[in-house]
């Protein structure tokens, strides 16, 4: 049935058009010598003119459906993860014993088992539907949708007289459910909801993440980050204890405030090779309602490394002498030395080198170049190997250790492309540093204190005391402040500039690699009284830190590293692989393939694109879209060796927990966008009234707008075609 829609204005506007064309048409014919061909287009004219007359009242083609079946009540039931939270009340119509505390899930199921729902059923005056929604499904992390199955349930019924919906409002996936409510609202079909679950935070204590890194070294400690969430209203302590699948255990004690994040880490050694599955866990503590949140399990892998380190010196100072011994005693250390002796020329010896790596090929198979007392000059390094070693830092992830001395050669560097590298401002009023009287001792910052590079005892809780008891430095570089991005260490116990602490021990990141700036020459003199323990163990370390990225996964001819290490479902994650040729060399041309295996077996292959550098540096991302283990084989074209592997863990961390409080404003915004009512479940004796009192379903109502269809338009454009066509052939004969 057709149906206008004109406004006063349109509907005398469109009269007065329609008089004044017919007019137009019949002075037209009366004076057109072929009356016949004219009076046809005329009425075509006339016929166009009054379409779109028409079209300005807005006319809809109106169909009515009357439904065939009996009303359709819908119960609508959230089976989410949420739901098993232990925090719904049972109210007396449901149980028969008030105050009751159950799970949000058997809840709603004893309220579709009750006899609420009789007196709808009564004479067959409706139909009961009853749809769960964001169920988990196996393999797949849990999310809760509430649009969408409102959306679905006025898609597929047409008869519906009211909806009622039980959830505890907590929606974490697709559009907001407003907009489903006001199709409702429409339709004149009421949501009913009915809030479960508690609005306030259960007493509980959450292991929230554990960032482990991907791998460490077999026989080193291996530094794990954590965070706990206490919702108790007391502050805790507790033990956080961390365990492998043998047994083997380490614990630590913490104390964890009340109702906060707490953020903290734990050391575990690595003792053998391959991937350990390790959990973490805090004991139940009295009055916490939920248990299966207080431990987490991760996967590391242990290595035994052999990490390429360069040193270039010019003088032997004890702080050079001292670092070569550790590092080339270190077992996961392969070392090279160049010592350039301005008067006497390179030294010659063991793990010595004549001169600078002369191509790249050879210079990138090195992990950390430590930068001591050198600069810019004859003898000593050009621009073109500065660059080059910003180039190994930035595009291939290597690290770079900056060791001035009283010499202030370091100083010339900053008119290098090292000076970016550099994480500190220094004082070009003294170049060659400060001497102290007195030794002075290194303060950790709080950035410090919780660093693997500053951890020199075998727990945290030891390690401040170890700082403070080892031996002071009587040099430290001429230090005004760090650069903005940078993480300061340690800072002068004693000395203040005008920026505050002077830092001394400093670190950041460029592009792939790392920088670590250390402000003193004295670090040899921790061996007193204690023999290597600390010195080695802290060389060792910065050795390990700077080279980690590069070596997550290292063949032949790819080198791959990628951020985040551990990502969680819905994160990019970003890849940066470095590829060779045949000889060794940065690859200049050619492509690098990423085969990635998704935990379902599914398989995707993608080209990384190359950077504009003479590394081959290549990059890419790709979306994690499930949890578990991801597989990736990197090959470079032209590869006749085996690709490089890898696998990222994606954390199977739900966006749908239990614990949280639930979201009754949801639920209640719903009702009131569909003229529905949210019904607390004390008052679920109100429900069965409201229903009834409802009046039946009222017919749909099919509109096509026919002024804004496509096809209305194109009939006009094919007329107004006709017509001018028919002038032309008129206006010929």
């Amino acid at each position: 049935m057709l149906h206008l829609n004109p406004t006063p204005f349109t509907l005398w506007f469109g009269i007065i058009v329609l008089i004044g064309v017919a007019w137009l048409c019949f002075i037209s014919w009366k004076r057109s010598p072929q009356r016949k061909r004219t009076a046809a287009l005329e009425a075509l004219r006339f016929f166009i003119v009054s379409l779109v007359v028409v079209l300005l009242w807005q006319p809809e083609w109106r169909t009515i459906i009357n439904p065939t079946t009996k009303p359709k009540i819908a119960i609508l039931w959230d089976d989410s993860k949420s739901m098993a939270t232990l925090d719904a009340q049972l109210p007396a119509i449901l149980s028969g014993s008030e105050n009751e505390i159950i799970s949000r899930k058997d809840w709603v199921a004893k309220a579709l088992a009750s006899e609420l729902w009789t007196p709808l059923r009564s004479n067959g005056a409706n139909d009961l539907i009853s749809r769960p929604f964001a169920s988990a499904e196996e393999g797949a992390l849990s999310g809760t949708d509430l649009n969408q199955p409102l959306a679905d349930l006025l898609e597929d019924e047409n008869n519906l007289r009211a909806v009622v919906l039980l959830s505890d409002g907590d929606f974490n996936l697709g559009d907001p459910p407003v907009a489903a409510a006001q199709k409702f609202r429409l339709r004149g079909v009421p949501i009913f909801t009915i809030p479960v679950g508690s609005e306030t935070r259960l007493p509980d204590l959450d292991m929230l993440t554990v960032t482990a890194p991907t791998y460490g070294i077999v026989g080193e400690n291996v530094q794990i980050p954590f965070t706990i969430r206490s919702s108790l209203d007391r502050q805790v302590r507790t033990i956080v204890r961390l365990r492998d699948e043998s047994g083997r255990e380490r614990t630590k004690s913490i104390v964890l405030a009340p109702n906060a994040e707490n953020y903290n880490s734990i050391l575990w050694r690595l003792e053998k090779e391959g991937t350990s599955t390790l959990t973490l866990s805090i004991p139940v503590e009295d009055g916490e309602l939920v248990a299966a949140n207080n431990s987490h399990k991760f996967t590391i892998s242990g290595r035994p490394e052999r990490i390429r380190v360069l040193i270039i010196e010019t003088l032997p100072r004890w702080e050079y002498r001292f670092l070569r011994n550790a590092l080339s005693r270190d077992p996961g250390v392969e070392l090279s030395c160049l010592l350039l002796r301005p008067d006497l020329g390179p030294a010659e010896g063991k793990n010595y080198i004549a001169e600078f790596p002369k191509t790249l090929e050879e210079l990138s198979k090195f992990d950390v170049v430590f930068i001591g007392d050198v600069g810019l000059g004859e003898n000593q390094l050009s621009k073109e190997q500065c660059a080059q070693i910003r180039g190994l830092v930035e595009n291939q992830a290597s690290g770079v250790v900056f060791l001035p001395g009283s010499q202030g050669n370091q100083f010339s560097l900053l008119d290098t492309e090292l000076s970016d590298l550099i994480p500190v401002i220094l004082d070009d009023k003294s170049p060659k540093g400060f001497p102290e009287s007195l030794a002075t001792p290194l303060n950790l910052t709080t950035e410090g204190r919780a660093s693997l590079l500053t951890m020199l005892g075998d727990s945290e809780e030891e390690n401040p005391e170890i700082w403070r008891r080892l031996p002071g430095f009587f040099w430290h570089a001429p230090v005004v402040r760090a650069k903005g991005g940078t993480e300061v260490l340690a800072v002068h116990a004693n000395r203040r500039g005008p920026y505050g602490p002077i830092p001394l021990l400093v670190t950041k990141t460029a592009g792939g690699g790392k920088v670590l700036f250390m402000g003193i020459d004295s670090a040899w003199r921790w061996r007193r009284g204690v023999e290597d323990v600390y010195h080695y163990r802290f060389w060792g370390q910065v050795a390990r830190w700077m080279s980690y990225q590069r070596n997550m996964a290292a063949g032949q001819r790819v080198r791959l590293f990628f951020t985040p290490e551990r990502p969680e479902p819905g994160a990019t994650v970003t890849l940066n692989a470095n590829a060779f040729d045949n000889n060794g060399a940065p690859l200049k041309e050619g492509t690098v393939s990423l085969d990635i295996v998704a935990p379902n077996g599914k398989t995707e292959r993608i080209e990384l694109q190359k950077n504009e550098s003479e590394w081959g540096a290549y990059t890419g991302r790709f979306r994690i879209d499930l949890p578990g283990s991801w597989r990736l084989r990197a090959t470079a074209s032209g590869a006749t060796d085996m690709p490089t592997e890898t696998i990222i863990f994606a954390q199977g961390v739900d966006i749908e927990k239990t614990g949280q409080p639930a979201r009754p404003a949801i639920l209640e915004e719903i009702a009131k966008v569909s003229k529905g009512r949210n019904i607390l479940p004390e008052q679920l004796a109100d429900l069965i009234k409201d229903i009834d009192a409802l009046p039946e379903p009222r017919a749909l109502e099919n509109r096509i707008p026919l002024w804004s269809h496509w096809a209305t338009i194109a009939t006009l454009v094919l007329l107004l075609g006709l017509f001018w066509i028919g002038r032309k052939l008129n206006g010929a004969f």
